[in-house]
């Protein structure tokens, strides 16, 4: 099997299917979410670093359209398999042209390379890291401080797109550990120090915002977090689907045989090869350390899976790779036919799945919109939930606010809306399940609750007439601060949107 002929074949075919993919599949919730960062860019944003919210700001400037707002996603497999494939040789020079491809291939059909068309933080993410520490690898075969440059430039981009990255940086810390060369400590310095400005602009505008980049990640996302056996093995079933079963069962060999023991013309420095060993396993080892208190999400580690890859393609003997070649492709095959038969199920198929009301939403946001359309000149749109307002802004043209506590996930429409600009006025609050009894009359002169099915789920029309703002701001509002924003009295905070707005004079620090 010729891996380059392989990758030259399914390039396009890959690509159309991806394509096909971007432009059948709605926008979803989270990805709506993003897209409203891009509609109003800043230099930050509720839960994650500002890059996506900038990356989207230009697209937009061209069109909304999912598919485009997808591209990013949908080329990044297939640029980065080319990437690796050029990279190798500048990395390794005797590496064979077998084994460059291999790891090319291996990259661009990856379980998540096949279907992973979907806007996340994680894909500028994906980008910057990835290119980071190719960077790192090439400064690491001479120390040429330029790479160090080049890579710390773009890990200054990584930084920019989620915090996670930390994980990247501490694998270059480890790599200069276990191979101390002056020049070595100088590129990491420069590496570390292309970083100062975006970390700077991070803290400047958390100071200022409440702090909501730390309150989330490290307080109110995990309320739940705790010891448990099954988040770990979670994480392990995650990362033998990601690398498909072949390719894990590759990585589980020997330490010393996966880094260590090289083949035929492969065999390279052991500094190059330690710096892909940390590339690879420090990060996933620290993700299945932080699995034993809470679940990793799927898109998370992505960013290192094309250095686990590389690995693979250079430290297995040619014959082993080739039989996993041929297990990957036929995985990816078995990914492209299962959604193929999915697409042709109708949205009733999945009725009796707890998901079902969700799942209409997303396919039916438009015509949900349509039927709302009557009521925009009197009423401001909201929903009970953030996945479901940021969805059906996307699907309506029109921003949706969140009415009442929601989740911690729901807290960048505190800054977006405002509800004393509300006051008095006609609100209509979408939901997918009824209100409770009660629920909404305390915050409404007049209240009236209307319903409409679509395809067999029932949709609630809370209309409110006279917006209380005062009791609303001393019931909900009172508790979203005290759960949600009290700030630890060490943090140095400069201004916070939420309590200034709502509650001048009272701090939000504890």
């Amino acid at each position: 099997m010729n891996p380059r002929r392989l990758f030259l074949a399914l390039l396009l075919p890959l690509l159309a299917f991806r394509m096909w993919l971007a432009v059948a599949l709605p926008i979803t919730g989270d990805e709506a979410y993003f897209i409203w960062w891009g509609h109003i860019p800043d230099w930050g944003f509720y839960d994650h670093p500002p890059m996506i919210g900038w990356w989207l700001a230009a697209q937009l400037q061209l069109g909304s359209a999912a598919w485009w707002l997808r591209m990013s996603s949908v080329l990044q497999p297939l640029l980065l398999g080319t990437v690796v494939a050029w990279s190798v040789p500048y990395i390794w020079p005797r590496a064979d042209e077998e084994r460059r491809w291999w790891a090319a291939l291996f990259t661009m059909i990856a379980p998540a390379s096949v279907w992973n068309v979907f806007i996340t933080t994680d894909t500028p993410l994906v980008y910057f890291s990835v290119l980071s520490g190719l960077a790192w690898l090439r400064a690491r075969r001479d120390d040429d401080l330029r790479w160090y440059l080049i890579g710390g430039i773009l890990l200054a981009g990584a930084v920019l797109s989620k915090y996670f990255v930390v994980f990247l940086g501490f694998a270059y810390l480890l790599d200069i550990l276990v191979s101390a060369r002056r020049r070595g400590w100088a590129g990491l310095a420069i590496v570390y120090a292309c970083c100062v400005p975006a970390l700077t602009l991070m803290a400047w505008w958390n100071a200022g915002h409440c702090w909501p980049n730390y309150m989330f990640n490290f307080v109110n996302r995990n309320e739940d977090a705790g010891l448990s056996w099954k988040t770990p093995l979670l994480y392990a079933v995650m990362m033998v689907y990601l690398l498909t079963p072949a390719l894990a069962l590759g990585l589980l060999r020997p330490f010393r045989q996966a880094a260590g023991e090289w083949h035929g013309s492969a065999r390279a420095a052991p500094a190059e090869v330690r710096s892909l060993a940390m590339l690879t396993f420090v990060p996933l080892v620290m993700f299945g350390l932080l699995s034993l208190a809470k679940t990793i999400g799927l898109h998370w580690v992505l960013s290192f899976l094309p250095f686990a890859f590389m690995l693979l393609a250079l430290a297995l003997p040619l014959p082993t790779l080739a039989r996993m070649g041929k297990f990957v492709a036929l995985f990816a095959a078995l990914h492209g036919a299962a959604a193929a038969a999915i697409s042709m199920t109708s949205l009733e198929t999945w009725q009796r799945t707890k998901w079902y009301d969700g799942i209409v939403l997303t396919f039916e946001a438009g015509e949900i919109a349509a039927r709302l359309k009557r009521y925009e000149a009197d009423y401001t749109f909201m929903s009970n939930g953030y996945s479901d307002a940021v969805t059906m802004g996307y699907n309506a043209g029109r921003y949706f606010g969140v009415f009442g506590e929601a989740s911690s996930h729901a807290r960048h429409d505190d800054i977006l809306t405002d509800f004393r600009q509300l006051d008095g006025r006609n609100i209509l609050i979408l939901r997918k399940t009824a209100p409770a009894s009660g629920e909404y009359a305390p915050y409404f002169r007049e209240l009236k609750v209307e319903t409409f099915e679509l395809r067999g789920v029932t949709f609630y029309k809370v209309l409110g007439r006279g917006f209380d703002y005062v009791h609303y701001r001393d019931t909900v509002l009172a508790t979203i601060k005290r759960k949600y924003y009290a700030l630890p009295s060490w943090l140095p905070v400069q201004g916070c949107y939420f309590c200034d707005r709502y509650f001048p004079g009272q701090s939000c620090q504890r």
